[in-house]
């Protein structure tokens, strides 16, 4: 079951690298991005999956001295956590910029954009 995240994750990786190469529009870039960031949490977390592990929380079902065999490592979570927020901040970020590049431009065409400075 791990495997099929994981290859899910590759495919949306996959998917969002093509689109973000491919479009010329500035919002369709962002979703682009957006979909990998998704696939790469995705795959963050099927790496940090074990099979037949419990979830890293300490009570009566799973005594203190068999923790270290018996839960997952909440590492790989946090750090999803963290990009998950990481990659909120970006797209606000991104979408500001193409906002702001609509004002100026009157086209989010990202081609019809050639000067170096705005």
């Amino acid at each position: 079951m791990d495997w099929i995240a994981m290859a899910t994750g590759f495919i949306l990786i996959l998917m969002g690298l093509y689109g973000a190469l491919t479009n010329r529009n500035i919002l369709r870039i962002i979703v682009s991005f957006s979909v990998a960031n998704t696939g790469v949490n995705l795959v963050l977390v099927a790496v940090g999956y074990m099979r037949g592990r419990t979830a890293p929380i300490l009570d009566e079902a799973v005594p203190m001295a068999d923790a270290v065999t018996r839960i997952i490592d909440p590492l790989p979570q946090a750090l999803v956590l963290t990009a998950i927020v990481i990659g909120l901040g970006v797209t606000a970020l991104m979408l500001t910029y193409a906002y702001k590049l609509y004002e100026e431009k009157g086209t989010l065409d990202i081609s019809k954009c050639r000067d170096l400075k705005w």
